[in-house]
């Protein structure tokens, strides 16, 4: 009799289509031999592997689900499957294709003129123009409508003053999707790298997501042009779609974090041995082991799911709030319980569990906390608005 998978034990693969199971095996593909290789010494380093950003465009992997403008056009299972695997060799990586697709071109793809997006998205698919996302305030946090970031119309042009926190990309981005309120409401705004007045300093002395870049932006009188305003869009529900779509792929991305400790931990008490037998062969080891798979599973199906909805046009807002802080929580607990298995060995980087542990750390926080999807679904459930 055939042994099942131990990080499939539903065979979730069997449900993917041949081409979807062909990008999944693309992606864990460059992350097994390009990525691993670095991460860990990124990680230490505190810093993103950018050397591999081309060969990630190469891939498609960058505005994969979006159409046209030189992009793969991928159905959105396809697109968390691309999540899953990156973020199985690290959140960092996952986190820079995200911001990248989901926050950068997204918003110039759904919300952008023509002209925008054909000077724009093509070399940002190809890896050529790198774009960070410009919403979260030191101030606002989970209030994104407590922007103080502010734009006034000057002529033909705008002046964009106040200031950005905790953006990925930041100071290597060539342009910014930044949100500001104006007299009509927020609206969108592309800043490009040099513009006077505006600045990006990278945020230091960070126990998490340390292979990924992590800035601050800076706005003082800067003076855009009109034409680099998003068109489409005016009000909140602009960024606030950008973050649904960002959401959705990181439903994905933890179950790979999640499977990479798992498959960790397994190989290490097979090997470990301890009054005289395998630290796999102890009950409370096992009852450990066996709960981490049945998380990963539940996480798997929801994803997937979730992705058959989205690529049908039924996903809603709270369905991806439940997957995010389902499956988050799912890997963070695990990552945490592998590193404990994994004894004194577990405090090093040599091994995997401490620095997804780190790194869900800030992937539990970020396009909102645990609690404010808590209080998503529950809105959803009684009618009555808690925030």
């Amino acid at each position: 009799m055939a042994s099942l998978n131990s990080v499939d034990l539903y065979d979730i693969r069997s449900e993917l289509t041949e081409e979807e199971g062909l990008i999944q095996d693309s992606v864990a593909r460059f992350v097994d031999e390009r990525a691993m290789p670095l991460i860990a010494e990124c990680f230490d380093q505190g810093r993103f592997p950018d050397e591999l950003i081309p060969e990630i465009a190469e891939l498609g992997l960058l505005g994969s689900s979006l159409e046209g403008y030189g992009c793969a056009g991928l159905n959105a299972v396809s697109y968390g499957l691309i999540c899953q695997e990156l973020e199985r060799c690290d959140s960092g990586l996952r986190s820079f294709v995200s911001v990248q697709s989901s926050l950068c071109m997204y918003p110039i793809w759904a919300f952008g003129s023509e002209e925008q997006k054909q000077r724009w998205l093509p070399p940002m698919a190809a890896g050529e123009v790198i774009g960070c996302f410009g919403l979260t305030e030191s101030h606002g946090g989970s209030d994104p409508g407590n922007m103080k970031t502010h734009a006034k119309r000057d002529g033909d042009d705008w002046l964009i003053n106040g200031s950005k926190m905790w953006i990925t990309n930041g100071t290597v981005a060539d342009i910014a999707v930044v949100w500001a309120n104006t007299e009509e409401g927020v609206q969108g705004f592309l800043l490009e790298k040099g513009m006077d007045g505006f600045e990006a300093r990278d945020i230091h002395s960070k126990m998490s997501l340390r292979a990924s870049v992590t800035s601050e932006l800076y706005f003082d009188n800067v003076r855009v042009p009109d034409r680099n305003r998003l068109p489409g869009v005016v009000g909140l529900k602009g960024p606030l779609s950008c973050l649904t779509q960002a959401r959705y792929g990181i439903t994905w991305g933890p179950i790979g974090s999640a499977i990479a400790c798992l498959t960790e931990a397994l190989n290490y008490t097979e090997d470990r041995i301890l009054f005289g037998r395998p630290l796999a062969a102890n009950q409370a080891i096992q009852l450990r082991l066996a709960d981490m798979a049945r998380r990963i599973t539940g996480a798997q199906l929801l994803s997937l799911r979730l992705g058959r909805l989205k690529d049908q046009g039924q996903m809603k807002p709270t369905q991806v709030s439940l997957a995010k802080w389902n499956n988050v929580r799912m890997a963070l607990d695990i990552a945490r319980d592998c590193r404990d298995m994994l004894g004194g060995y577990g405090i090093t980087t040599e091994y995997q569990a401490i620095r997804h542990m780190l790194n869900l750390e800030s992937v539990i926080t970020y396009e909102g906390t645990e609690t404010v999807h808590q209080l998503v679904v529950g809105r959803e459930l009684t009618g009555h608005n808690a925030f």
